[in-house]
């Protein structure tokens, strides 16, 4: 490029102009309208449009300056993959191949069979199922289905009889069947009771297990239908029971016919007996549900900790009572009233509500991870630990008053740190910020010296908290956060080369901009080695390193020039006195060291 007839920044604004995009390879390399194809390339930034021949793709997604995601739109054939930037267009001849639709391919349904009423979800699994417009029962549509993936479709098998074959329609044609039966109601069979007895009063919760539950209308005991039921599965039902006395048998109805009989005993109340208290604390404020083990709960009137009742109580069967504890301070003894009398006590503490004061550290990724060290009041006995609504990875308790957690994902942004023990969650007030990893979009200059020492300027996203810059692996001799979107950077010394600059936050280290380390050029010699006062005259510099000059001087004079490779300049003598004068050479690596070039002065008459 010839630089004589340019001011001297102009080579600068070059090497600063953006590039035309260029695309080097694509994943898939074929495939139907709407796969999801990955191109590779350089030069992506600002990306505007991405054109599968000459049609543009409704969506592309730019992943770094040589990656993006781009929907197949509508095409055929072999097409040229192209994308453009305010830069221009990518000219690389890089094709994507469209192919057709293929049959789709069932090979399990699953279940296999259901009730002739229809209503079964169905989990049909094979190959080809992208864009499927019909699932049959037979030559009946299924009542609804939802493409899972390309593998796997879930279908509401519609109401049919005897066995039918199940198929997937696609563009690419209908599917092989896979059979399905359709079978009528049995008579349900009961094989368990629990618990198998219960007060005279009822109101026990008893579960039905068996086969054939699926459509009950009824669960008797005795004569009498449960107070109310709850089909939970074909194989098991809950029923609350109706008042009673001595045994009965419990029974289940479907549209099949009626079950065989279970007895169930109803008995007198007799004084409680509990067992165990879970958990044994909790707050001062109360609140907290506690679950009671025991027996004789079933007709339970009374539920208190030390003196005070419950807040509320809920008798779960003979055996199991829920109760909120009320608020109270100490040790109590927890107990149960039936109409037979107060069970034993099982003692209850209530504990004080633990305080987080410091996190540190008080910040860290998105993607979490990293150790958290907790300290407060109250720590001991800590059921869980809080990154705002997200649980901890894990935590570990030290002490009373400190407590190590790894942090979970997090979205960017402060969230509250908290600590729950049985005397609760601390209060709000603990903060703990998520930072966004750094991202860099550009370096300028971009290129320097082996001997560093010039300052590169950084921008991209989130920089303002950076804690350290590196070029390849060694760390810049110093850097500034000039804001979140800008770093300037004193680059350390190192071999010629290209380097990626990464910068570091507490959200993590940032992607790889290029940095090249250029050596310093070299003249080894000039021709001609004179010349007239007036100048002007075409000087050939022979050395090496001598693309990308930016100047070249005769003496202090700068002089027009051309570069023609790496090894040779040319350049228009100035003019000037008679004499020696230093020619040297300038690049983003530095400035030669000077050949003599001499000006005569013309022979006098």
């Amino acid at each position: 490029m010839n630089y004589s007839a340019n001011p001297p920044f102009a080579s600068t604004e070059r090497l600063l102009a953006a590039a035309t995009p260029t695309v080097s390879s694509l994943s898939p390399a074929s495939g139907a309208a709407g796969t999801i194809v990955t191109v590779t390339g350089t030069g992506f930034t600002g990306a505007t449009a991405v054109r599968f021949g000459a049609t543009a793709a409704t969506s592309f997604t730019v992943l770094s300056d040589t990656q993006l995601t781009v929907t197949a739109p509508a095409g055929a054939g072999s097409v040229q993959v192209t994308v453009t930037t305010p830069s221009g267009t990518s000219s690389q001849f890089v094709t994507y191949t469209y192919t057709a639709a293929s049959v789709p391919v069932l090979s399990s349904v699953v279940p296999g069979s259901g009730p002739a009423a229809g209503g079964t979800t169905v989990t049909l699994t094979g190959a080809g199922f992208s864009g499927a417009t019909a699932v049959r029962f037979g030559a009946t549509a299924a009542t609804s289905f939802t493409i899972v993936s390309d593998t796997q479709i879930t279908a509401v098998a519609p109401a049919g009889t005897g066995t039918v074959q199940v198929t997937v329609t696609t563009p690419g044609g209908t599917s092989n069947g896979i059979p399905y039966t359709y079978v009528t109601a049995s008579v349900p069979v009961l094989s368990s009771v629990v618990p198998g007895s219960g007060p005279a009063a009822g109101g026990t919760t008893v579960t039905l297990t068996g086969t054939g539950f699926s459509g009950a209308t009824a669960v008797r005991f005795g004569a009498a239908a449960a107070t109310s039921f709850t089909v939970n599965s074909s194989t098991q039902i809950t029923a609350v029971a109706p008042a009673g006395t001595g045994t009965v048998q419990v029974t289940v109805t479907t549209p099949g016919g009626t079950s065989n009989g279970i007895p169930y005993t109803y008995v007198t109340a007799s004084v409680p007996v509990l067992s165990s208290v879970v958990p044994g604390s909790g707050p001062t404020a109360g609140g907290t549900t506690v679950t009671l083990t025991g027996t004789g709960f079933s007709s339970a009137t009374a539920v208190r900790f030390g003196a005070t009742a419950a807040t509320s109580f809920t008798i779960v069967s003979d055996t199991h009572i829920t109760a909120v504890a009320p608020a109270g301070t100490g040790t109590v003894q927890v107990t149960v009233t039936t109409p037979g009398g107060t069970s034993n006590g099982i003692p209850y503490t209530y504990v004080t509500v633990p305080v987080v004061s410091g996190v540190s550290p008080d910040q860290g990724p998105l993607s979490g991870g990293n150790s958290v060290t907790l300290t407060g009041t109250g720590l001991a006995g800590a059921t869980a630990v809080f990154f705002g609504a997200t649980a901890a990875t894990s935590f570990t308790v030290l002490s009373p008053t400190q407590i190590t957690a790894v942090a979970p994902v997090g979205a960017a942004g402060p969230v509250q740190v908290t600590v729950v023990t049985p005397g609760g969650a601390s209060v709000p007030g603990a903060t703990y910020f998520y930072v966004a990893a750094p991202f860099l979009t550009a370096a300028s200059p971009v290129s320097g010296p082996v001997s560093g020492g010039n300052t590169v300027t950084l921008t991209g996203s989130n920089l303002i908290e950076a804690t350290a810059v590196r070029f390849g692996a060694v760390a810049a001799a110093s850097f500034t956060a000039v804001s979140d979107t800008q770093l300037t950077a004193v680059a350390p010394p190192s071999a010629a080369g290209t380097v990626q600059i990464t910068a570091t936050t507490a959200g993590g280290t940032s992607n790889g901009v290029s940095y090249t380390y250029l050596a310093a050029p070299v003249l080894t010699a000039l021709s001609p080695t004179l010349g007239p006062l007036s100048g002007g005259n075409s000087v050939t510099l022979t050395g090496t390193g001598l693309a990308g000059a930016t100047a070249v001087t005769f003496g202090s004079a700068p002089a027009g020039f051309t570069v023609f490779s790496d090894s040779q300049i040319t350049a228009q003598a100035p003019p000037g006195a008679a004499g020696p004068v230093g020619v040297t050479v300038t690049t983003p690596g530095g400035t030669s060291p000077a050949l003599t070039y001499t000006r005569v002065a013309p022979p006098s008459i």
